[in-house]
């Protein structure tokens, strides 16, 4: 029998591994590009939750009549929920194990995202270094761009975090 994990799961006992999430500090290096799956098809409910959920009483996110007779025809995606997508589609590997979001700039949204989009995330790591004032952190930026299914890039955004150095003591730590 073969004892090797596969990539991304720990040891927990014999026959028994655990999913890994969140990279650690050392494993987020300046130039790695990470392409995030799976894709993520936006609905009409998760534009109506977005919109909801921020107040935002623009009719071009929840008026079907309204936005027909825009230059888009249809209801358009609220940024705010295609940001909160394709930013949550990079945690599990980039931030899984973040302890402090520090910085969101740079967010400029490219092209429009409507209901039936299916959006895909990508990565790099742009940068990082040890945390001055909490020795067992790294502070890693990131720089995220957004796909549809054409390949049209539809938002960018750098993102900065808070990341443990030794990712193992805290997943031991919390049972993850």
């Amino acid at each position: 029998m073969n004892n090797a994990l596969p990539h991304g799961y720990r040891h927990i006992t014999q026959g028994h591994i655990r999913e890994n999430v969140g990279l650690g500090y050392d494993e987020l290096t300046p130039g790695l590009v990470i392409e995030h799956r799976p894709g993520r098809t936006l609905t009409e409910l998760d534009n109506l939750m977005g919109t909801a959920l921020t107040g935002n009483p623009a009719p071009i996110h929840t008026d079907a009549h309204y936005s027909s007779q825009t230059q888009w025809g249809r209801i358009l995606v609220c940024g705010g929920v295609t940001l909160n997508l394709v930013a949550g589609m990079t945690v599990r590997s980039t931030s899984g194990l973040t302890i402090a979001n520090l910085a969101l700039d740079d967010v400029r949204f490219e092209s429009p995202v409507f209901v039936g989009d299916t959006l895909y995330a990508q990565t790099e790591v742009v940068s990082r270094r040890l945390s001055q004032s909490r020795p067992s952190t790294g502070i890693v930026t990131c720089r995220t761009c957004g796909h549809n299914q054409a390949g049209t890039r539809v938002l960018t955004f750098t993102r900065t975090f808070l990341v443990p150095t030794d990712p193992d003591a805290v997943r031991d730590a919390t049972n993850y």
